[in-house]
């Protein structure tokens, strides 16, 4: 069984920057996608971004590409979210998530088996 806990999430103003993490438990997260989803208030939870088991291929939603970078360190079993010039609309609940071991990662939610109990980001204006 996977546990993810994030972590990282607070209160910034707008144009500021946040990371946050997500720390997995278990021996698979080498082999898993990795993902982060937010869901704001009053909305559906929607795709961010994702990264491969390896690092080496990532893709962004629209709405924060150029501005968030995810990386991870397989290491540490760990992914990041680093968040920059960050808008009034980036507040959201952040989720990490991972697809089960060799799994294939999409931007769909149902794509992932494990999800993390979320953080709150709040960018005020």
């Amino acid at each position: 069984q996977v546990q993810l806990v994030e972590s990282g999430g607070g209160l910034v103003q707008a144009g500021g920057s946040l990371r946050l993490s997500c720390a997995a438990s278990g021996r698979t997260f080498s082999v898993s996608v990795m993902a982060w989803f937010r869901q704001a208030p009053g909305k559906e939870r929607e795709f961010v971004t994702r990264i491969s088991s390896s690092g080496g291929v990532t893709y962004y939603a629209d709405s924060v590409k150029g501005r968030f970078t995810i990386s991870r360190d397989n290491a540490k079993n760990t992914v990041y979210l680093q968040m920059a010039s960050l808008k009034s609309e980036d507040t959201a609940v952040y989720y990490c998530a991972a697809t089960p071991p060799y799994g294939t990662g999409t931007a769909w939610s149902r794509s992932y088996a494990y999800w993390g109990q979320g953080t709150q980001v709040t960018v005020s204006s």
